[in-house]
């Protein structure tokens, strides 16, 4: 089976809907900033109304797991990999 690439922009649309969720307020009111630190590996920051939630690699792909299964009709459990990439970013490759 082919990997498939999540870009950046989907990433951070998965963590939308999933902190929406969470939070019982619409996609459109998260706003979601992706980051990458040697030390710590992978990590977001979602604000919702002015107040900040920091989330951790396992929250970005339980997110991409709702993403693959809800939007895309995957797998929700095939192999997710977080990449930094130096022209895309941050990207998810699902094996």
């Amino acid at each position: 089976m082919e990997k498939l690439i999540i870009s950046e922009q989907d990433i951070i649309n998965a963590l939308c809907v999933y902190i929406a969720r969470k939070k019982q307020v619409k996609p459109e009111e998260v706003e979601v900033e992706l980051m990458y630190d040697d030390d710590y590996g992978f990590s977001a920051e979602a604000y919702v109304h002015d107040r900040k939630q920091v989330l951790i690699t396992k929250n970005i792909i339980e997110a991409l797991r709702l993403w693959l299964d809800e939007f895309l009709h995957r797998d929700p459990f095939a192999g997710i990999e977080l990449v930094l990439d130096d022209i895309e970013g941050i990207i998810a490759v699902i094996k």
